[in-house]
């Protein structure tokens, strides 16, 4: 009797033994899934190369600042693109930029083609910018202006 309580006690240690290790391995796969799952959202890296979330301005215009995004009201954001209404600002630069007047533009702003970025491939950034102009534009401007975005 005794040799069996032995062998009972030892299948049902090496049960217990089994069922640790694959709820161990279950919970790793799921916290790695779910790692994938929670990476953050792009940024939008500005002039000084800091990347921002969700910015209410925007310099477009890094070298003089005659042209900025102003007042973004972001609708979504997410992996694969974000969308804004705001004001773009512009210098019209007449007679020449200093003495300009900036005038005031309604604007869709979406962003696109998220990368990885070169300053540090762990964080994903948004890669281009299309303007959409509600109704008034900038002189020589299209209706959507689309631009590159600095890596």
């Amino acid at each position: 009797m005794r040799g069996s309580l032995v062998g009972t006690a030892i299948t049902l240690a090496a049960g217990t033994l089994l069922t640790a290790a694959m709820t161990t391995a279950a919970a790793s796969t799921a916290t790695t899934a779910g790692a994938k799952q929670a990476s953050p959202p792009p940024v939008l890296v500005d002039c000084q190369w800091r990347r921002d979330y969700r910015p209410v301005d925007f310099i477009l215009a890094c070298g003089d600042g005659n042209s900025r995004l102003s007042g973004l009201q972001w609708k979504h954001w997410n992996a694969e693109g974000a969308t804004a209404v705001g004001v773009n600002m512009v210098n019209d630069c007449k007679p020449y930029c200093a003495a300009g007047t900036f005038r005031y533009y309604q604007v869709t702003v979406r962003l696109d083609r998220p990368q990885a970025w070169k300053k540090d491939p762990n964080v994903q950034h948004f890669t281009r910018m299309s303007l959409t102009y509600a109704d008034a534009r900038p002189e020589g401007y299209k209706q959507v202006m689309t631009y590159p975005l600095w890596d």
